[in-house]
């Protein structure tokens, strides 16, 4: 019997569960049949599908905010990615480009890049802004999800 791994809809925010074997395969939604994204990938959504998550997700939700010009993004794209994937079916991360999408970053008061949120059920669980180590970062979003 296979593991299986948690995964929410970006069209309906409900949690299905794939099997291990089935990442990196094409899977719809068990409700909506919307096609479901690949654990473990850092997700671009647009504004619907953010608030889909944040709204009607189960899963702790890791928002990115960050700036194509920005050099402390950079730094810490490689270590949103590898904590994105270790934590693939626990936790379910996206980033938002803020020179892209300035409402979600102006209704999130996002006053500098980076800047992580960890969502739970629909509420801010914590926020920090600016680079750090990989180990701290992971522990800081370990406690809040």
């Amino acid at each position: 019997m296979s593991e299986k791994i948690k995964i929410s809809c970006l069209g309906c925010g409900g949690t299905n569960q794939i099997p291990e074997e089935a990442v990196g395969k094409t899977a719809v939604c068990g409700r909506c049949k919307t096609p479901l994204p690949v654990p473990g990938e850092v997700l671009e959504p647009t504004e619907e599908q953010l608030a889909v998550l944040i709204q009607k997700g189960a899963l702790p939700l890791l928002i990115d905010f960050d700036s194509e010009t920005c050099a402390p993004c950079r730094v810490m794209h490689p270590m949103v990615e590898a904590l994105a994937k270790r934590r693939a079916g626990n936790l379910m991360v996206v980033r938002v480009n803020t020179a892209v999408n300035p409402q979600v970053a102006g209704a999130f008061q996002i006053q500098a890049v980076p800047t992580f949120i960890v969502m739970r059920r629909g509420h801010e669980a914590g926020r920090t802004t600016g680079a750090m180590p990989e180990t701290d970062f992971s522990l800081w979003v370990a406690s809040l999800s």
